[in-house]
């Protein structure tokens, strides 16, 4: 018998065996198809299907070209006409304190002085007998001149201490036993940038502000790494619901930043998370090398602590903000800066030289003036070369001021939610500055215009989370139920295309991710949102109306609207 040479036969094998290889697999894993897809990505703004494999874009186009990529394994959503984005990037939002305040006794639905004293006698009925009654979010325009008493607050919290901050959490509201547990009395000297608001007669009446706030908020129970991660997650759950996928956490301690390196490691974080840490005023460069530190031990998957929160200022109706003319109703008083031009300077150059991304809170013009001046020193310094610097709130202007963003690089993050004329600038905010200065307020058509970049935010708990109602508000600066009204500073509005930028792609330039996220590009990162409706197609007055029915972040599903699942093919 005749027999082949081993080579040969070992040759066929492989021949054999490579034959029946099956071929990769290269079918997507997710198809949104018959779609209105709005990609902000200026080469290609506007498409019909989507295509995701293994957290990726990999296809942007035509629905008979998508077709192309489904396999038996491609879950197909025929979307009917809906409306695609990249998902909502908020660049300065409070997720884990906003989530703690949503188990207290949350003021935050209350909009009149009813409502909240409602609120605050039920919370005080549910507790024991001297156990803090504690919680946040009361307005305050509903106590005269934005000061509730500590008399009012003894009345619904008789039997123990009570502490409440107010919604844009500059002040808090505290009682009689509040204040005797912190020993302030009419002794206690006001702190360092920080003012406890007295009566007649020099006693504590009642409304702390800014670090003053401190003083009592010592005395309250700690929070523990639970309390931390079961507020985080109550932020994050809210954030899924209205498409957002990228944020900047407004400002952390270690608690903080701590919560969202433990819900990374769990696998619950469903957002790529900027983090801020907070940076203490009172100190100097010397805590660089801390927050250096607390930046190695937590940074890991979707958490990236690289960003420094400098509070410059206060706010407007508190008086805490830094104005370079004074206020109308204080004659003389200008506010004050919380850190000295010359400290702010060497705070800037450290921590630009550390690698951090320097975000400023900054209300008042004098204190968007001390932020630029800073910025620009160090651009002299090392030409540019360091990190992207953002302005955070920017609320009143010297309009000399606005070039200076795009010429230093510096990102402006407004939230646009509060770009109309409500009854914080009615009550408490016009009277402080009188009308001239009032009309150099959150110009951001001005910012866009300028050349700047330019990106949005929420702050909440402060205000609402929900981006779509920011953008209404940007589009119209009016009220959300106000759809006939004159608009507040009309030449500031911006157009929906704008304004979806600004909450897009503006969010991931100012968060350094804008060559993985912030349009509908292929090779970007599947952050996706669908809407249940086309906001080109809506009036302007009915954007927030529309609703969020799937939030993909790296094309895992993070929230699902029970009325999608009628579309899947």
């Amino acid at each position: 018998m005749r027999t082949l040479p081993l080579a040969a036969v070992l040759l066929a094998l492989t021949s054999t065996t490579t034959g029946c290889r099956p071929e990769p697999d290269t079918s997507a894993d997710l198809v949104l198809r018959n779609a209105f897809v709005y990609t902000v990505d200026s080469v290609h703004p506007r498409a019909q299907a989507v295509a995701v494999r293994d957290g990726r874009i990999v296809y942007v186009g035509s629905d008979s070209g998508v077709a192309a990529v489904v396999g038996a394994r491609t879950e197909v959503l025929d979307l009917a006409g809906r409306m695609v984005l990249p998902g909502f990037n908020d660049t300065h939002v409070h997720p884990v304190s906003g989530g703690i305040e949503l188990g207290e006794c949350n003021l935050t639905p209350a909009e009149s002085l009813e409502e909240v004293t409602r609120i605050v006698r039920e919370c005080a009925a549910g507790g024991a007998p001297g156990e803090w009654v504690r919680g946040g979010g009361f307005p305050l325009p509903v106590f005269r001149n934005g000061s509730p008493t500590r008399a009012l607050l003894d009345s619904l919290v008789p039997n123990g201490p009570a502490f409440f901050t107010s919604s844009d959490a500059h002040s808090a509201w505290v009682n009689s036993r509040a204040l005797e547990l912190a020993g302030v009395t009419r002794a206690t000297a006001d702190p360092v940038n920080g003012r406890i608001e007295r009566d007649a007669s020099g006693a504590p009446a009642g409304t702390l502000r800014e670090t003053a706030i401190d003083l009592v908020s010592a005395r309250l129970p700690a929070y523990t790494d639970d309390d931390y991660l079961a507020g985080l997650a109550r932020g994050l759950s809210m954030a899924a619901r209205f498409g957002i996928t990228s944020l900047q956490e407004a400002s952390a301690d270690e608690p903080v930043v701590r919560a969202y390196a433990r819900a990374d490691s769990l696998g619950r974080l469903t957002v790529r998370a900027l983090v801020n840490l907070h940076v203490d005023p009172s100190r100097g460069a010397e805590q660089v090398v801390q927050l250096a530190a607390l930046r190695t031990r937590y940074a890991r998957g979707l958490v990236r602590p690289i960003g420094a929160k400098i509070f410059m200022d206060g706010v407007i109706e508190g008086q805490t903000a830094a104005l370079l003319a004074p206020y109308v109703d204080r004659p003389g008083y200008l506010g004050e800066l919380n850190v000295s031009p010359g400290r702010m300077d060497s705070l800037v150059q450290s921590l630009d030289s550390a690698g951090f991304s320097v975000h400023v809170h900054a209300i008042g013009d004098r204190a968007i003036r001390t932020a630029l001046d800073a910025f620009e020193a160090q651009r002299a310094r090392d030409g540019g070369a360091g990190p992207r610097h953002v302005i955070v709130h920017l609320q009143l202007f010297d309009p000399a001021d606005i070039p200076r963003f795009a010429a230093l690089g510096v990102v402006a993050s407004f939230q646009p939610l509060w770009a109309y004329y409500d009854s914080y600038m009615r009550d408490l905010t016009e009277p402080r500055l009188g009308p001239a200065r009032s009309t150099h307020q959150y110009p951001i058509a001005s910012m866009v215009r300028s050349g700047a970049v330019v990106a949005a935010g929420s702050d909440w708990s402060v205000s609402s989370m929900n981006p779509l109602e920011a953008i209404q508000v940007a589009v119209t600066h009016r009220a959300l139920d106000d759809s006939t009204g004159p608009p507040w500073l009309p030449a500031e509005r911006i157009d929906l295309a704008t304004a979806l930028h600004l909450y897009t792609l503006g969010g991931a330039v100012a968060s350094g991710e804008d060559a993985l996220t912030g349009s509908i590009t292929v090779g970007k990162a599947a952050d996706l949102v669908v809407l249940s409706d086309d906001l080109f197609s809506r009036s302007v007055h009915q954007i927030a109306r529309s609703r969020v029915l799937l939030t993909t972040l790296a094309g895992r599903t993070v929230y699902r609207d029970s009325t999608l699942r009628s579309l899947v093919r």
